[in-house]
């Protein structure tokens, strides 16, 4: 596996300490890019909840303007660290080892990325008011589906459900 071409640099390393790391379950390009745009739109502070190895935290930083920053966490102690790597130097992006629930008083978030916990973890009446006002939630994983109720892996998507109908 190697990075497509034209990805922004901190994107390229995410995919180059991915690959070392043997991990290869990412945001797909198409959510990267659209995060890298939602980011741009963003101030303050966004939150990621599952980091990986730092895939769709590259994409969010590569569109973060001004002083815009982010906090990502990662429950896996040795994907935290991979994903750290990249942002090392980067006062922008903090990547904490610990589950997401320690992000919780660090808000409210201008945008939330929501890439891991159990339906009742993230559902909407959870997450409602980590999200400011006006503020963005991105759910990862979220694909079509062509029957209600949505099915994903053969049996129902309670998340999706959640979060799709009132």
């Amino acid at each position: 596996m190697s990075a497509p071409p034209e990805l922004p640099d901190v994107v390229a390393r995410a995919f180059d300490v991915s690959r070392k790391a043997g991990y290869v379950s990412f945001c797909r390009n198409e959510t990267g890019r659209l995060l890298a745009t939602l980011a741009a739109t963003r101030e303050g502070t966004m939150a990621e909840f599952g980091t990986g190895c730092g895939v769709g935290t590259a994409w969010l930083r590569s569109g973060v303007r001004g002083d815009a920053r982010i906090l990502t966490a990662e429950l896996d102690e040795k994907l935290a660290d991979a994903a750290a790597e990249i942002f090392v130097d980067d006062p922008q992006v903090e990547v904490r080892s610990a589950d997401w629930s320690t992000l919780l008083d660090q808000g409210p978030f201008s945008l939330l990325f929501l890439d891991s916990g159990e339906p009742t973890e993230v559902g909407v009446d959870s997450v409602a008011d980590l999200v400011e006002e006006g503020g963005i939630v991105v759910l990862d994983d979220f694909t079509p589906c062509e029957m209600w109720p949505p099915i994903t892996y053969g049996r129902v998507d309670t998340l999706r459900e959640q979060w799709l109908t009132d």
